[in-house]
């Protein structure tokens, strides 16, 4: 099939490469001509596992394009993705500015119908809103005398669709060629044909594909991001208590865990979830439900717990070296907000950095993917920042090591190698990814989360 996707972010990125991959013919389309330009180099603006190889692969071959050309693109094309970006606006919102902005777009330059798929994720109602965009820009080309009333009538057929995506950063081109489900909110049954046929090599193997209304679908994007900030959320909760108590969340965790109703997925303890997706999701949700005249307390508290996690790691810091750190080095592992991405919105790390730094603290961080982004952009103004090329230089005259992403190179360290390079041989896991017996055997002052 012929397909435009709008935004070249990292959903719209992974969704065209990942559908190029399967045979399709891909224009993948966005306003800015300096990323477009890179793009048709080989230079991805993201890191992703696997992203750079197949869209290397298919812009070769030619079945993935790159343009900032938005009305060739639908020209050429059958169904259209909108995937912008949706930020939070200043109440909890999300910002539908870019999505109506391409929905404009649509029905401006749109010479034949269109399904249109959003792909972004967006409140409930937000297809309406879409879809009203495009007929008053269809009504407007009418009106000029730009188009005749038979072409009106001939564009007022397209539909528009909700397509919520479900990918892991850190493993997004898997989760999307091997989805657990794909959802489409759909009012037409031959939109929603349409759409199960260009799914289908992504499906084949299992019936993963579910359909159902458009208002459902908007809404289950948010139902699951928040279902799984809420288990993360409820194990900090619970480590908080175990560590009160004399308890040790790590046992607890297993205990629980093995309980298949539950399962050990998002239930380990940590400093809180980032990204730009369980934050942003979260409060968006609290939003659309007060606007509906709900109260949602669950969502609420899932919000409120994890903005104090961070606030409760740190105090063990601080209760360690006293609130002014004046002269002190802290070691930081791990920039990014969870580990296979470069991606540092709301990371962990930069709440906890700059509460360190404000405190007279200096940094020497290090992070397999994520420096770079953290130089130019997250922590540029942060003054007291060092940054090195390996995890143990990092360590080197420190006060104490912090770990707070829990990338793979992290998990069996040489804790000799440590000891040699540290100041104190001091500890705080963010992530409680070591053996606390162990450490204190070898001399370790070692921190957890959930643990005394």
């Amino acid at each position: 099939m012929n397909l435009a996707i709008i935004g070249t972010g990292y959903v719209g990125l992974v969704t065209g490469a990942c559908m190029a991959q399967m045979g399709n013919n891909v224009i993948c389309v966005d306003i800015d001509e300096q990323k477009i330009d890179k793009l048709k180099k080989g230079i991805i603006p993201i890191y992703e596992p696997g992203l750079e190889e197949i869209v290397k692969e298919n812009f070769k071959i030619g079945t993935l394009h790159f343009s900032t050309d938005i009305k060739e693109a639908l020209n050429k094309s059958e169904i259209v993705f909108i995937a912008v970006g949706t930020p939070q606006g200043e109440d909890g919102s999300a910002d539908l500015q870019y999505v109506l902005a391409v929905a404009k777009d649509i029905g401006r330059y749109m010479t034949h119908p269109l399904i249109v798929v959003d792909k972004s994720t967006v409140p409930v109602g937000t297809a309406d809103k879409v879809r009203a965009t495009i007929q008053q820009e269809l009504q407007k080309r009418l009106e000029s005398g730009e188009i005749s009333q038979e072409k009106f009538n001939e564009l007022m057929e397209f539909d528009v669709v909700s397509n919520p995506e479900f990918l892991k950063e850190g493993d997004a081109v898997n989760d999307f060629m091997k989805p657990d489900r794909v959802v489409i909110g759909a009012d037409n049954p031959k939109s929603m044909e349409k759409l199960k046929e260009l799914y289908a090599p992504f499906t084949h193997s299992h019936e993963r594909f579910i359909g159902m209304d458009i208002r459902s679908a908007e809404l289950t994007k948010y139902a699951a991001n928040a279902m799984l900030a809420t288990k993360i959320s409820f194990m900090n909760e619970m480590a908080r208590i175990a560590e009160a108590v004399g308890a040790d969340i790590n046992k607890v965790r297993v205990g629980i865990g093995s309980d298949r109703r539950i399962g050990y997925s998002f239930i380990y303890p940590g400093v809180g979830y980032g990204g730009s997706c369980f934050p942003k999701d979260v409060k968006a949700l609290e939003k659309i439900a007060l606007d509906a005249g709900v109260e949602p307390k669950i969502v609420k508290a899932v919000e409120e717990v994890n903005r104090t996690q961070r606030e409760y790691f740190l105090s063990k810091i601080l209760n360690r070296f006293g609130e002014n750190l004046q002269g002190k080095r802290f070691a930081v592992w791990g920039l990014s907000f969870k580990p296979e991405t470069d991606d540092m919105r709301e990371a962990p790390s930069i709440t906890i950095i700059k509460a360190l730094t404000d405190r007279g603290a200096k940094i020497k961080a290090y992070d397999p993917k994520a420096m770079e982004e953290a130089k130019n952009f997250w922590l540029k103004n942060i003054k007291n920042i060092e940054y090195f090329d390996n995890k143990y230089d990092a360590l080197n005259d420190a006060d104490a090591m912090i770990l707070v992403t829990e990338w793979k190179e992290f998990r069996s360290p040489d804790f000799y190698e440590m000891q040699k390079r540290l100041k104190n041989p001091i500890i705080f896991d963010g992530r409680n990814q070591y053996n606390k017996e162990k450490l204190q055997g070898i001399g370790f002052e070692y921190y957890q989360i959930g643990v005394k």
